[in-house]
């Protein structure tokens, strides 16, 4: 960390893209998607595309898989938070904006095909700690405007971020528990009955081309000239360093 400070306090007015900077663009696009997303879900169209399949059925209830649903929301938060932190941007701005092609996609689908689900028990099985938080997830969430999940696609998005950020070369562990998060996240939105497999296979078709523009593209580096701007910014700082 001493050593990211050191480095943005040489780049200052160099070009450098300050964190403060990188954090105002999710902040904004987060306040954007939110209130999108709310008026959504006041909306009440006539007619629900039903997502359902026959593998539904097959996959039982378990509720525990509520804690890493949940736990979704801090590994969006950090991963975010240790993208802004890195001395370069190129990291930062290819995650944000392949979270953004997914999100943005979810949103204009959802607005014009709505979609819902029917796969939740009308009755708990069991009455414990995890049960009790997913009936309140229940009544915070409706089982409307489901596909494809965002908390797949976003578990997708991070894990991805984290095993290409060069900071992380040297940190195998970091990447290992981000992929079993990532997984425990996409099968936690089954397993709590809050996502269809089609909701799932839709993110994934979905993350696979986002990555394509960008991963495989530099698109948003050339749009935004970042390494231009951050051309005197060290290489191989890392945050664990």
């Amino acid at each position: 960390m001493r050593k990211i400070l050191a480095a943005m306090h040489r780049t200052a007015g160099k070009g450098y893209i300050t964190w403060y900077e990188r954090a105002l663009l999710p902040l904004v696009y987060m306040f954007i998607y939110m209130k999108w997303f709310n008026l959504l879900e006041d909306m009440h169209p006539t007619h629900y595309y039903v997502m359902h399949s026959m593998i539904d059925d097959h996959i039982p209830f378990v509720e525990w898989f509520v804690i890493p649903y949940y736990t979704w929301f801090l590994y969006v938060f950090f991963t975010t938070a240790f993208l802004v932190l890195l001395p370069r941007s190129e990291d930062f701005y290819r995650a944000m904006f392949f979270m953004f092609i997914g999100m943005t996609f979810f949103l204009v689908f959802s607005t014009f095909v709505p979609t819902a689900q029917p796969l939740r028990p009308d009755v708990m099985p069991r009455d414990n700690m995890c049960t009790r938080l997913i009936l309140r997830l229940y009544r915070q969430d409706t089982p409307t405007n489901v596909f494809p999940s965002i908390h797949v696609f976003n578990s997708i998005a991070c894990m991805i971020a984290l095993l290409k950020s060069r900071a992380l070369d040297d940190h195998r562990l970091v990447r290992a528990a981000s992929c079993v998060l990532s997984a425990a996240v996409i099968l936690s939105t089954m397993f709590i009955k809050q996502h269809s497999v089609i909701d799932v296979a839709g993110a994934f078709v979905l993350a696979v081309i986002a990555y394509r523009f960008a991963y495989q593209s530099d698109f948003i580096l050339e749009l935004m000239h970042i390494r231009e701007r951050e051309s005197a910014v060290p290489q191989h700082i890392t945050l664990f360093g």
